[in-house]
């Protein structure tokens, strides 16, 4: 019997035995307590008829004795008793009433009586009752424990379920309610592709154990958030036809010791008992994460209690139960448990989709609008393509979402122009004029800082000598704006879009810095070296980022290829710091110096771009073309060797 299982039979056995003993522990101290109060053998008559006081007055000469119970209370009890009767009467009445009674009949009629005294409230306690017997009993013995009595069903309910409101909620959704198909995942045929083969070993299972292949329900899918991992995981349960629970990660986490592995267990039962299942466990990276960095030992217990239930899938209970976990890092980028990721034989890694994907995803949620509303002859998704580089599905769906409200609000069919704007307020936010309107100094500096930016990033074609047509075609500029912007707090920015590419190299990188060196530059260039403003924070802090990548991570500047930022030594840091600086200096001064060729160009074109506020990147390059003269032709003398365009790009220059 696997391990998993003898622990729930286990644990069964300890609830109930608990259980019982509370229940027996109840029920013994009910008979402790009621054997505890003595108990009047005579029978008794209770009654709220005042009449039965009134007519002792003519039947004193057989009264045996009269109690007066509780006089000040609400309810006083009158407990009298009849000579050579064994019955008890007792009359409740209200405490109005008794101070009539006893003035009236009592002490008119001279009828002897009593104050019954404490001792025999407690002998006759159940005597006084009017429910009486074992009832009256047993609600004053909960009554007097009550609070104890609540604290262990409490501690019981919690070991058994959890503690309520704590702990994951998950539901479980059959397939006839999951939404879409495969198809819908556009382009990512890769993806696809092992989507397929997964599902092929689940429903072929007997094939794969003929190759000792018994574990192909671990699943992991990483990749950036927005790729499609959720949905992938509803298609799937589609697909093959079984329910699928669905839990947050973050959720297990329930802010008691134990409570994850509870309810990680209560999952697994859930989906055990359906036979065929799904449990897809989204955002997990916590549970991937190395255990044993605290001390608290505790804190691993739902990670030790998943893998534990990874490696139950063998067992005939939890065979059909497929676990798939979601994680936005992967064992690439992030250090993860190895024991965790042995677990897992199938992983599929989503990317981000490519230009061409891009595109058919732009028109497919565009698609889904009513006719009409998206002009598609003035539509060039190629464009819209092109500039949402590195923007995951979901992001381009809320691209495609903020036109449809722009269109909605200025009432406007959506085109190129429209989704461009769409685009822009999706990813960097409100833009504001009125911010700068009054503020021609920070206006002006906020141009020329721009123009810095524009002129560095496509300096490379220009010196090699590329047409001006050829220089927009590689260009990434979508637009230069002098609009303040509270996203994050500038007052101009450079919007273009970026290349597909993740593997750049040392001549791209040394681009990046050198177009980020740009606005600093353009600054000193017309204010002086003292006349730098506080708005190149942002981009030297970038530039600080990657020098620093460049030159302790990747070792881009020395024969030995090692990773530096590992080493501890303090020479170690000391070099790295230097030669840090040493390449700063070197490419800032070609940036200077390079940016001395462009000041009357960017003079001429400071004036409109203030005008305008904006400049689109088609109005930029007509600009450029009425001030072609003014532009420079060669390379900068201090130009650094690693700045040089590749061959091709020259021989393309020449011809």
């Amino acid at each position: 019997m696997p391990n998993f299982a003898r622990l729930q039979i286990a644990f069964k056995n300890v609830y109930v035995r608990i259980l019982t003993a509370v229940l027996l522990g109840i029920g013994v101290g009910l008979f402790i307590y009621k054997s505890n109060v003595p108990q009047d053998p005579s029978p008794v008559i209770h009654s709220q008829n005042i009449a039965e006081i009134t007519q002792l007055a003519s039947q004193k000469d057989r009264l045996d004795y009269l109690l007066v119970a509780r006089p000040l209370s609400d309810a006083p009890r009158y407990v009298f008793k009849f000579k050579g009767s064994s019955e008890l009467h007792v009359v409740k009445v209200p405490s109005t009433s008794h101070l009539s009674l006893e003035r009236e009949v009592l002490l008119k009629n001279a009828i002897p009586y009593s104050i019954a005294k404490d001792d025999y409230l407690a002998s006759h306690k159940a005597v006084l009752e009017e429910e009486g017997g074992f009832a009256s009993a047993a609600f004053d013995f909960v009554k007097a424990h009550g609070l104890n009595i609540a604290i262990v069903l409490l501690i019981l309910y919690s070991l058994k379920f959890g503690i309520p409101g704590m702990g994951t909620s998950a539901s479980m959704i059959t397939p006839d309610k999951l939404k879409g198909s495969l198809d819908d995942l556009i382009g990512m045929d890769d993806i696809k592709q092992e989507v397929l083969h997964l599902e092929d070993m689940i429903r072929n299972r007997e094939l794969y154990q003929q190759h000792n292949i018994d574990k192909p329900f671990n699943v992991m899918l990483t990749g950036p958030a927005g790729t499609g991992k959720t949905k992938l995981v509803g298609y799937l349960a589609k697909r093959l036809d079984i329910p699928m629970i669905s839990a947050s990660g973050s959720a297990l986490e329930s802010g008691y010791v134990g409570g994850g592995s509870k309810a990680l267990n209560a999952l697994y039962r859930k989906a055990a008992a359906k036979g065929r299942c799904i449990i897809f466990l989204d955002e997990a990276q916590s549970l991937f994460m190395p255990r044993g960095r605290s001390e608290k030992k505790w804190e691993d217990d739902t990670a030790n209690t998943l893998l534990g239930l990874l490696d139950g899938v063998k067992s005939d209970k939890g065979q059909g139960v497929i676990w798939v976990v979601a994680s936005n890092f992967d064992d690439a980028s992030t250090d993860m448990d190895e024991a965790m990721l042995r677990r897992f034989s199938v992983k599929i890694n989503f990317r981000l989709p490519n230009k061409a994907e891009r595109r058919e995803l732009l028109k497919s949620f565009l698609s889904r609008k009513k006719e009409g509303l998206v002009d598609w002859d003035d539509l060039d998704l190629d464009q819209v393509a092109e500039i949402t580089t590195n923007l995951s599905p979901a992001l381009l769906e809320s691209v495609v979402e903020r036109a449809s409200m722009i269109s909605i609000q200025e009432k406007k069919i959506i085109n190129t122009d429209l989704m461009f704007r769409a685009f822009e307020r999706a990813t960097i936010g409100l833009t504001d004029r009125a911010t700068t309107a009054e503020k021609h100094k920070q206006r002006e500096r906020v141009a020329l800082h721009e123009l810095g930016h524009f002129f560095m990033q496509i300096d490379p074609y220009l010196r090699a000598g590329l047409p001006l047509a050829q220089v927009k075609e590689k260009s990434h500029l979508i637009k230069i704006s002098t609009e303040a912007v509270s996203k994050i707090g500038a007052l101009g920015y450079v919007l273009q879009s970026n290349d597909d590419m993740s593997l750049r190299t040392l001549e791209e990188l040394e681009r990046d810095v050198v177009g980020l060196y740009g606005g600093v530059a353009a600054e000193e260039l017309f204010y002086g070296a003292r006349g730098i403003s506080v708005g190149s924070q942002n981009d030297i802090e970038k530039v600080t980022k990657m020098l620093n990548l460049m030159v302790s991570r990747l070792s881009m500047y020395s024969r030995s290829k090692i990773d530096y930022s590992q080493l501890q030594q303090d020479g170690a840091a000391e070099r790295t710091l230097r030669q840090v600086e040493q390449k700063s200096d070197e490419l800032y001064n070609y940036t200077l110096a390079s940016m001395r060729d462009y000041k009357a160009v960017i003079e001429s074109l400071k004036d409109t771009l203030l005008d305008q506020y904006v400049l689109s990147k088609d109005a930029v390059f007509a600009l450029l073309e009425q001030r072609s003269a003014m532009l420079p032709a060669g390379p900068v003398v201090s130009r650094p060797a690693s700045l040089k365009l590749c061959e091709e790009e020259a021989e393309e220059a020449v011809a």
